[in-house]
């Protein structure tokens, strides 16, 4: 079954950290851009950060510079999300999806939701005291 899978979502109090892993299985990583996007509830779905497979080479949009790491691991065919100094703000759904690219051209499809060849079902971020 060809799938993405998030955990590592939970509470976490305010200042705290968590990492999130995007498990695919079914299908190899590799020549793909995987994105995590997250949507709080009664806001705009928002995107975090991309990495191409292929170099690990990563982008973040402006306002998710500094707070944010992604990175992967080709072996175990996942990418993670390293979260820091987390806010109320960040409470959200966390959900990472794949479009692939085997030749990297631009980042532009790992922004796009639509573009996305597979999603996984999302992770629950809550921060709070």
């Amino acid at each position: 079954q060809v799938q993405l899978v998030e955990s590592g979502g939970g509470l976490v109090q305010p200042g705290g950290s968590l990492r999130l892993s995007c498990a695919a299985s079914g299908f190899d990583l590799e020549h793909f851009l995987i994105g995590w996007f997250r949507q709080a509830p009664g806001k705009e779905r928002e995107w975090i950060s991309c990495i191409y497979s292929d170099d690990g080479t990563t982008y973040y949009p402006g306002s998710m510079k500094g707070q944010f790491t992604t990175s992967i691991n080709n072996a175990k065919n996942t990418a993670f999300l390293q979260m820091n100094s987390l806010d109320p703000e960040d409470t959200a759904v966390y959900r990472c999806g794949a479009v692939m690219r085997p030749t990297f051209t631009h980042w532009g499809p790992c922004g796009d939701y639509d573009a996305m060849d597979y999603w996984g079902k999302g992770t629950l971020v809550t921060v709070s005291s």
